[in-house]
């Protein structure tokens, strides 16, 4: 029986000491190569985050515009009230208001010219919508490969180690060499999704902008059109 017990405390004692994987762990022991891409891959997530969140918020202030706004535009227009209508655009803060302002101080010249201005502010207005989202899609593309490289550097650690342990191979030199090497990886995925997806998203709320401002501005020209 006191047999019996010991050995069952030896199997308990070895299970309790079995290896737990610990990221924070495989990346402190990973060397001082692992953890500067690791830093990096930190750094990058942080920008595209912020770049995501600032560009949102923008995004979607741009994209609200009141119901009445457009209503309000016709009357002062057909009423030839035009500086009513500028100080309405003025006091509205939306791109859609900036090209409505920008065409009403164009009202008396050709309807081309008109039409070229706004197209002009319009660029200006998108440009303002995307900025720094191309900075994510740069992030999207690098961290993975910057994941890569720390995967090779660690495998090439991990070799190096092995030829200088005197050609008798160390398991566990090579397992913590191969944990570090796919924990670098790993992270450049994970960043490498989150900025992709945050990239697109994106990208499909300025288009909606971009479909509104083309829809309010051909109905703004349609205004200028009707017969007085």
């Amino acid at each position: 029986m006191v047999l019996y017990f010991q050995e069952n405390s030896e199997v308990i004692g070895t299970a309790s000491d079995e290896k737990t994987l610990s990221i924070y762990k495989l990346i402190v022991d990973g060397g001082l190569g692992g953890q500067i891409i690791i830093s990096i891959l930190f750094v990058l997530l942080a920008i595209s985050l912020y770049i995501y969140f600032e560009r949102f918020f923008a995004i979607k202030a741009a994209s609200k515009v009141d119901k009445n706004f457009m209503n309000q535009i016709k009357d002062f227009v057909s009423n030839g009230r035009l500086d009513a209508a500028e100080t309405l655009c003025k006091k509205t803060n939306s791109p859609i208001a900036r090209l409505i302002d920008k065409g009403i101080s164009r009202i008396g010249k050709p309807l081309e010219d008109i039409n070229k201005a706004i197209e002009n502010a319009g660029k200006l207005e998108v440009y303002q919508l995307e900025r720094n989202v191309s900075v994510i899609a740069t992030i999207a593309g690098a961290a993975p490969m910057i994941g890569f490289l720390g995967t090779v550097i660690g495998m090439i650690v991990a070799i190096h180690e092995i030829a200088n342990s005197g050609g008798q191979i160390d398991i566990k030199l090579l397992s913590d060499g191969l944990y570090t090497a796919m924990t670098t990886t790993v992270a450049g995925l994970i960043v490498g999704i989150i900025a992709y997806i945050s990239y697109n998203h994106l990208v499909v709320r300025t288009d909606k902008v971009m479909y509104l401002m083309e829809a309010k501005t051909v109905e703004f020209l349609d205004l200028l059109n009707e017969p007085v």
